[in-house]
């Protein structure tokens, strides 16, 4: 019981120093934003590169081709791949991108025959508005991702325009993957055309589905070989390889946060400690009045312990709830060569965030509140 009387006593000595305690605690949830945010790019980027043995998907590339616009393959390529043994499924596709290099907003275009689109890659999303029967009836139709739609406003029936590229939007999809989710599906003919080839001619890449996800590598070198004395050898690798390698740029991007987001703990121990001592400083008498009238010192720690984590509590709810809004509102998203990774906000990501400003917080006051207790009724008398 004493316990919780000198914790609520500690709060309302708190409150009663408002501004203060408000700036400790604004400072606090600045730096959980930061680490919230920074926890976003780390597992926005593990999402799109983290491999598994489930993974059956392969990108056939150019070889030693890097951005799109620099890899081209014939477009037969895809049917010959299809006849391979262990092949599912070979989709030509063509990759057209607002910009190669790593940006924010990156529209990438996805051009791929109309077969494919109402067979194979149906099966990969899921329409949230439209069909893709709108999508099949007009040349210059578009499924948009969701994430994509959400960030550009856009909307079944509306005129968008990225690249030099202008498309109507005929359905708003839904996918598991993030590189389904911002991309803008578009047919094939209408997309080698409007980025100046020609029809039935070359494409960026070719998406292979293998059958058993324990032939994977095995498909691959098969695929590669076969090509590899043709006029465009081939550079084939599972998916989440591929875009880990396009994604080099955004790996380093992602460490580097990594440094923000230590730092940004760091700043919480500094704020709330400042804080506690800045505090104090203004409280010596009260103590001191508090230990003369029976308070053990124990218990005056005990309060100022209370306090700190109160600050960092605080700070800490205050900083996940406003990068948790942010990021779900700006959905924001990061592109290198045609390959993007969301920053999405995570419920675990902001109880860790929150639970670590706790601890932070509470080793924040430990040193302070051992100093006050440790100070005799006399001393602190004198001091005041």
């Amino acid at each position: 019981m004493i316990l919780l009387r000198s914790a609520a006593l500690s709060i309302r000595m708190l409150v009663r120093s408002r501004v203060r305690a408000a700036l400790a605690v604004l400072g606090v949830a600045v730096a959980v934003f930061v680490l919230c945010a920074e926890r976003a790019v780390h597992g926005g980027i593990t999402e799109a590169t983290a491999a598994n043995e489930r993974d059956t998907r392969l990108i056939v590339y150019r070889a030693n081709r890097f951005c799109p616009f620099t890899s081209r393959l014939p477009e037969r390529y895809a049917d010959e791949i299809a006849s391979m043994p262990g092949v599912r499924s070979a989709i030509p596709t063509q990759i057209v991108v607002s910009n190669c290099r790593a940006s924010l907003d990156v529209v990438v275009f996805r051009g791929v025959r109309t077969d494919d689109a109402s067979r194979t890659i149906a099966e990969r999303v899921r329409l949230v508005d439209g069909s893709i029967a709108a999508f099949l009836a007009r040349s210059d139709a578009a499924l948009v991702g969701q994430a994509l739609a959400a960030r550009r406003g856009l909307k079944v029936g509306d005129r968008f325009q990225s690249a030099g590229i202008t498309v109507t939007v005929a359905g708003i999809v839904d996918a598991d993957g993030p590189q389904d989710r911002n991309a803008c599906l578009v047919q094939l003919p209408f997309l080698q055309s409007a980025a100046g080839g020609a029809q039935g001619g070359e494409v960026t890449q070719v998406e292979v589905e293998v059958a058993d996800p324990a032939r994977v590598r095995e498909v691959a070198s098969a695929i590669d070989a076969r090509f590899a004395s043709d006029r465009a050898p081939t550079t084939t690798r599972a998916e989440k390889d591929f875009v880990a390698r396009a994604a080099a740029d955004l790996v380093a991007i992602a460490d580097f946060a990594g440094w923000l987001g230590l730092a940004a703990l760091v700043a919480v121990f500094a704020l709330v400690a400042n804080a506690i001592v800045l505090s104090l400083e203004h409280r010596t008498r009260e103590l001191a009045m508090l230990q003369s009238i029976g308070f053990p010192s124990r218990i005056l720690a005990w309060g100022i312990v209370v306090e700190s984590a109160a600050i960092a509590l605080a700070g800490g709810a205050l900083g996940a709830a406003a990068a948790s809004l942010t990021l779900a509102i700006g959905r924001f998203s990061l592109g290198a060569e045609g390959v993007l990774v969301e920053f999405r906000p995570s419920a675990t990501t902001a109880i860790a965030a929150i639970a670590l400003a706790l601890l932070v917080g509470v080793a924040a006051g430990l040193v302070p509140a051992v100093a006050a207790a440790r100070k005799s009724i006399v001393e602190g008398l004198r001091d005041a």
